[in-house]
């Protein structure tokens, strides 16, 4: 039997707001499980007593995507992690996503969460991760730091994989045809070709549906790539854009951006098919830990830090 006490499956839900928005953090994972903007949802949202539909609003550390085969060399090493994509034979996502985070502080329009990595074989080495969700007159700001408490170097990549919500309730096929309403921008100058495994084999200049430099219809469906070779803004920022039927434009993006994967769900089961578009932010994208593209070093003693802005602006 269930006991009435029990929280939900997914954790304590800490909300935070200000002004326009309000957004909801849940232990498990420092996972975004809900971000709305006056009242309106920015992402998919999920039931926060079941498991989440399809990545949703999850932080992917220590690495985002996937490692062909689970296995990657570094510095001289080699490391194997579980294969959990067992379709495509890949370690996927990371592993920030399975375990509980520490309340570290609470305030009406903040919270901060933090993870120390555990001892996988596969992946050794002790980082401290912490996450601050904050949310302003601009909308939401996650900053994410991983501190290296090793004494030897770490690699490190990280993403948020939010669903950006399309401003309708559809479900399963039908979700398509309402994301084909819809705006996207990503501004970049190169597209990764990936093979049937989802790794990528080689790049090429954006070109065809490939090119959403502009803003662009998502008639072209479907859509499971990575985008790469970034245009920044004077900031140092890379943003992602969908905007809806209904006027609103969801921008997502931030510093140390390399790269956006775009995922439609095109085919996917129904109950896994949130309504809208996975736009990710990655500082590197699938398999970088084997490629080395993007990938980050942290040093003993030192700390990789990373900003991430979700806002919203109605037309």
């Amino acid at each position: 039997m269930t006991s009435s006490i029990l929280p939900p499956r997914s954790g304590q839900q800490f909300t935070i707001s200000h002004g326009d928005y309000t957004a909801v953090v849940t232990e498990l994972g420092a996972t975004l499980r809900k971000l709305t903007y006056r009242g309106r949802d920015m992402i998919a949202s999920w039931d926060p007593d079941k498991t989440v539909p399809c990545t949703n609003g999850e932080l992917l550390v220590p690495f985002p995507n996937r490692i062909e085969d689970g296995t990657y060399t570094f510095e001289g090493k080699t490391y194997e992690l579980p294969i959990d994509e067992h379709d495509k034979y890949n370690a996927i996502h990371g592993y920030g996503y399975r375990a509980f985070w520490k309340l570290e502080r609470l305030e009406e329009d903040q919270v901060t969460l933090t993870w120390r990595t555990g001892g996988m074989k596969g992946y050794p080495f002790d980082l401290l991760v912490r996450a601050t969700f904050h949310v302003d007159d601009d909308g939401l700001k996650l900053t994410l730091s991983a501190s290296n408490n090793d004494t030897i170097d770490a690699p490190w990549a990280m993403a948020i994989h939010p669903w950006i919500a399309n401003g309708f309730d559809g479900y399963g096929d039908e979700i398509d045809g309402q994301n084909a309403r819809c705006l996207v921008t990503i501004p970049a100058r190169t597209h990764v070709i990936a093979n049937e495994r989802l790794l990528p084999t080689s790049t090429e200049p954006v070109s065809g549906k490939y090119d959403l430099r502009q803003p662009t219809a998502l008639t072209q469906q479907p859509f499971d790539d990575a985008w790469t070779d970034l245009e920044h803004d004077a900031d140092g920022n890379a943003f992602a854009t969908l905007t809806r039927p209904d006027g609103l434009t969801v921008s997502v993006g931030g510093d140390n951006i390399t790269s956006f994967q775009m995922c439609t769900g095109t085919g996917f089961a129904p109950e896994s098919h949130p309504a809208g578009v996975a736009i990710e932010p990655q500082t590197a994208y699938a398999n970088a830990f084997n490629t080395g593209r993007d990938l980050i070093t942290i040093k003993p003693g030192e700390t990789s830090t990373t900003n991430i802005r979700f806002k919203a602006e109605q037309r």
